[in-house]
């Protein structure tokens, strides 16, 4: 029974559907699908309900589930031990300014208490790099949001937000319970510079290109609003500050937070981090 294998039936056991799970690990469909008819094989039992919604544990599943969890767990502990023993103890995380989330506290303790040896060094990013520094070498991991270009990085989802327009707390439409893009079609929009990830910028800007103040941080985005009455969008869940507001904008797809990493980057102090970053966003 291979360590691969239990982390491929985890992760179809967390997200109960091979065509996800499959996403997730960065493969396609069929070798998942034998790799997870194999173990119960082995096993000699089925592992899985499978119907074409998706799939459900069986009773030998749901037992399986949490001694792999457990095994795959001791298996991350031992190799941070090795490495810390081998003298790799620091691990470069970026934050995309947004270090105030409960989850980054959650995971912050959750991983000082399972690898105490390890020191943590944080990078804290502006608006205007998505990936933290990921693609010039300067962290080797990031808690941040998506969409950016993923090219060369692996990425895994660990929450979705909600998404809403800040505006003026006197702003005409600061009363509505929720808004269109096309309520805000006319309005100027704080904007990123020049030469920020496609993908980033589309995003928060409706899919549109928009006019007005560009900013690089999340207080100049709040100032850009409060100081000249612009607009822009932000996750509803973020106090929006004296005088502001946030409404909810309903054709805006949610707001992803995401840990990313290199590539082939073989660190072993990096799959340990980002189990125990799964488990802590999965626990709010």
């Amino acid at each position: 029974m291979e360590l691969r294998t239990l982390r491929y039936f985890v992760t179809v056991a967390e997200e109960l559907h091979f065509g996800r799970a499959a996403a997730r690990l960065h493969m396609s469909q069929p070798p998942l699908s034998r790799a997870v008819k194999g173990l119960e094989s082995e096993i000699g039992a089925a592992l899985f309900e499978r119907s074409p919604a998706g799939v459900t544990l069986t009773p030998v599943g749901a037992v399986l589930l949490d001694e792999a969890r457990a095994l795959l767990d001791r298996a991350d502990r031992l190799r941070v031990r090795v490495a810390t023993a081998a003298g790799a103890t620091v691990l470069t995380v970026g934050l995309l300014g947004d270090s105030t989330d409960p989850g980054v506290r959650r995971l912050a303790r959750a991983y000082r208490e399972r690898h105490p040896g390890v020191e943590i060094r944080i990078r804290e990013t502006d608006l205007t790099d998505p990936t933290c520094g990921l693609r010039a070498g300067l962290v080797d991991v990031a808690l941040t949001r998506a969409p950016f270009d993923e090219t060369g990085l692996s990425v895994r989802e660990l929450r979705a937000d909600p998404v809403g327009a800040l505006l003026r707390a006197d702003d005409p439409l600061a009363d509505r319970e929720s808004l269109a893009l096309a309520d805000l079609a006319d309005r100027r929009w704080f904007r990123f510079p020049e030469g920020t990830d496609d993908h980033w910028q589309s995003y928060w800007n409706g899919g549109t290109v928009r006019r007005g103040p560009v900013v690089r941080a999340v207080q100049e985005c709040r100032q850009a609003v409060l100081w000249n009455g612009t607009v822009g969008m932000t996750t509803t869940g973020h106090e929006p500050g004296a005088g502001l507001v946030t409404v909810p904008v309903v054709d805006m797809p949610p707001s992803r937070v995401v840990v990313a990493w290199a590539e082939g980057n073989t660190d072993p102090l990096l799959r340990p981090f980002v189990q125990v970053a799964v488990e802590a966003y999965l626990s709010a």
